[in-house]
């Protein structure tokens, strides 16, 4: 996120505020609206270098703690990029031995503690238009922040895990073969055909033993009437 807020003069000087603290940016805007200096806000480093290159602003003032990008970082690659701004870095008092060395890494040309004020400012404002300093921490940026941010190496302290084995085809398995024990069910059968033929049996002698009852009732009879 950025935006610009302009002055009366279009010749202001342009002051480049990279801060995602809402009350400390409210505070730098009024400090630096005071002295004349046109306004550019970001809450964002990756953001504010994008910034820095397109508008080319005469003093950055930029908080250490920043999303996506720390403002230590931020200023190695405004610097890498060349121009003649000044960066002021603002830090908490917390982060006080963090700034030093960033304002010594970056060329900065100076830190201001949080929460900022005009008093603060004035203190060393003739050490914020003074010279601009070397940068030594250009000849490790390589190594703070390479080109190719997020690499994945692979570890080798990780077990490989063995290859899966392949599937056999369903076509080359042998075929599935169904051994009956004795105690199956394929007795049944045999015992349901054994009474079976028990009952036609019991069926066949009593016919017979009808038949012969009833020839022998008739042979009675006609020897009666006889």
């Amino acid at each position: 996120m950025s935006y610009v807020s302009e002055v009366s003069s279009e010749d202001a000087p342009t002051v480049l505020i990279v801060d995602n603290n809402q009350m400390s940016i409210m505070r730098l805007k009024e400090v630096f609206r005071k002295r004349g200096f046109a306004l550019s806000i970001c809450e964002d480093g990756d953001v504010a270098v994008d910034e820095y290159i397109r508008i080319n602003p005469e003093l950055v003032v930029m908080s250490l703690d920043i999303p996506s990008l720390d403002g230590h970082l931020a200023a190695l690659e405004m610097r890498e990029h060349g121009g003649d701004s000044r960066i002021l870095f603002i830090a908490p008092n917390r982060l006080s031995d963090l700034a030093e060395q960033a304002t010594y890494s970056a060329g900065a040309v100076g830190w201001l503690t949080k929460p900022v004020t005009q008093s603060q400012l004035d203190e060393i404002w003739d050490q914020v238009l003074g010279n601009i300093p070397e940068a030594p921490g250009l000849e490790d940026l390589d190594k703070l922040y390479p080109e190719d941010r997020i690499k994945v190496e692979p570890d080798d302290s990780l077990p490989t895990l063995p290859p899966i084995a392949e599937l056999p085809d369903l076509q080359d398995l042998p075929p599935l073969e169904v051994t009956v024990s004795e105690e199956t069910p394929t007795e049944k059968p045999k015992k349901k055909k054994r009474l079976r033929n028990f009952l036609i049996f019991l069926l066949l002698v009593g016919a017979g033993a009808a038949v012969a009852y009833q020839q022998g009732h008739l042979e009675s009879l006609l020897e009666s009437l006889g």
